[in-house]
C-alpha cells in the first residue's frame, strides 16, 4: 500500500466545514503544516481562543477522517487557539535571587550537593532528611508533564544530586510504567514504606499499591489523606531533592501540596500554544496564591526533527512559552523537543536521560535540572504565606 501523502490528507480535510459552515478547513487556512511518521498523521487547526470549546466537534471531525483514509495508521490532531496578547501585562514577581549550583551549597564526603534546608513555613511541615521539594505541574493534561518530572528527577541526579520523586497523580499513576518498576513496597513495622528504586532515583506512587487498571473513585479528603501518607510514611532517607509529578489541574491534589507542604518552588509544563498555556497560567496563578515560587517553565515538544531528513516542524507552534515566561517575569527553562526517543523510552520504562545519556536531549534536561537547582540553592528565607479565600 502507498505512503500517505500531506496532499491526500489535506484533500480528505476538505470534506471538513469550517467555522462559517460555507467553507472548508483547508481553504480558510486553518490546518497547520501536515506532518507524516510512520503511518500516523501530526497537524493542528487554529481557532480563535474563545471558541475553542465550541470548536472541539471540529477538529473530533478532522481526526476521524484522517483516520479513516486508507493506509492510516493513527492521528494527532489539537486545536491552537490565534489569541492576541493581552495589552496589559501583570505586574512580574521579583525574580528569586539566584546562587550558583556548587558554591551555594555543601557537600558530603561522597561529593553530593546538599541543598539548603528550606524554612518551615506556618502550617507546614517538612520531611525530614529531605532538603527541598519541588512541584512539576501543568494546567492540562497531555502536555508531557510526568515524562518532564522523570527526566527532569534524572538530571538533578546526573548533577551530582541524591533525588527521589513522588506520583501524586492519585487517579492516573504513571512512575510505575515510566520508571519500568513493578511489585510492592515493603514495610517497615507495618506503618513506614521502603520506597521502590530504580535508576538511582527512590520512587513513591498509588500505582504501586493498587492494580493498574483499578479505578480509584476517592473523594477530596482520602485524596489528600493518600497524598500526606505517602510523602510523609516513607522511608525516604537523605535526599537533597524531592520531585513531586502533579497531577493536572488546580484541583485537591495540587492544593493539598501547596497549602501543606513547604515546596522551594514549582515548574510548570506546556507545549507551545495559546491553549496549552492558557491553563499553565490556571497551575502558575495557583502556586503564586499560596506563596509557592515558579521556578520556571518548560516549553515540552517545542519542535520536531524529522529523523530521515533532519527538516524541522513546528507541530503545535513554538516560543509560546518562552514568550508567557517573559511576560509575567518567571525564568525560562528551556525546549525539549518531540522525538520519537521520548515516546519510545518513555513507553519502554527506559527514560533518556538515564538510557541515552550522552544525547542531546538529555543534555537539554540536564541543562534544566541545573537552572532549577540553581533557584532551589540560592533561595534566601521567605515569610510564611498568608492564604486567604476570595
Amino acid at each position: 500500500m502507498a505512503d500517505v501523502t500531506k496532499e491526500q490528507v489535506l484533500e480528505t480535510l476538505k470534506t471538513v466545514r469550517g467555522p462559517d459552515l460555507e467553507h472548508d478547513i483547508v481553504e480558510l487556512g486553518m490546518v497547520s503544516d501536515v506532518f507524516i511518521s510512520d503511518g500516523k498523521v501530526y497537524f493542528s487547526i487554529t481557532v480563535p481562543a474563545d471558541r475553542a470549546k465550541e470548536l472541539e466537534p471540529m477538529r473530533l471531525a478532522a481526526e476521524r477522517v484522517i483516520k479513516e483514509m486508507p493506509g492510516v495508521k493513527g492521528a494527532l490532531v489539537t486545536l491552537t487557539a490565534d489569541k492576541k496578547a493581552a495589552a496589559a501585562a501583570p505586574a512580574a514577581r521579583p525574580n528569586p535571587p539566584h546562587g550558583h549550583a556548587g558554591h551555594d551549597h555543601q557537600h558530603d564526603h561522597a561529593g553530593h550537593a546538599h541543598a539548603p534546608q528550606q524554612p518551615q513555613r506556618a502550617g507546614k511541615i517538612g520531611v525530614p532528611g529531605i532538603g527541598a521539594i519541588i512541584a512539576v505541574a501543568s494546567g492540562k493534561g497531555g502536555v508531557g508533564k510526568s515524562t518532564t518530572a522523570v527526566n527532569l528527577a534524572l538530571g538533578l541526579l546526573a548533577n551530582g544530586l541524591r533525588v527521589g520523586i513522588l506520583d501524586a497523580d492519585i487517579y492516573g499513576p504513571s512512575m510505575p510504567r515510566l520508571l519500568k518498576i513493578s511489585g510492592r513496597p515493603t514495610q517497615i513495622d507495618g506503618r513506614i514504606i521502603n520506597p521502590m528504586e530504580n535508576y538511582g532515583l527512590k520512587v513513591m506512587s498509588m500505582g504501586f499499591l493498587v492494580d493498574e487498571e483499578t479505578a480509584m473513585i476517592w473523594r477530596g479528603p482520602m485524596v489528600q489523606s493518600a497524598l500526606l501518607q505517602m510523602l510523609r510514611e516513607v522511608a525516604w532517607g537523605e535526599l537533597d531533592v524531592l520531585v513531586v509529578d502533579m497531577p493536572p489541574g488546580t484541583g485537591d491534589a495540587q492544593l493539598t501540596m501547596a497549602q501543606q507542604v513547604p515546596l522551594a518552588g514549582a515548574v510548570i509544563v506546556s507545549t507551545p500554544q495559546d491553549l496549552a498555556l492558557i491553563d499553565a497560567r490556571k497551575g502558575l496563578n495557583m502556586f503564586r496564591k499560596v506563596e509557592v515560587p515558579v521556578l520556571g517553565i518548560v516549553e515540552n515538544m517545542s519542535y520536531f526533527i524529522a529523523p530521515d531528513t533532519g527538516t524541522r516542524y513546528d507541530i503545535f507552534g513554538h516560543g509560546g512559552a518562552r514568550k508567557e515566561a517573559e511576560r509575567i517575569g518567571v525564568p525560562f527553562l528551556g525546549e525539549v523537543p518531540l522525538t520519537m526517543n521520548i515516546r519510545e523510552t518513555s513507553d519502554a520504562g527506559t527514560p533518556l536521560v538515564a538510557s541515552e545519556p550522552n544525547g542531546v536531549v538529555a543534555g537539554i534536561y540536564r541543562g534544566i535540572a541545573a537552572k532549577v537547582w540553581e533557584q532551589i540553592a540560592g533561595q534566601s528565607q521567605r515569610p510564611a504565606p498568608t492564604i486567604v479565600f476570595e
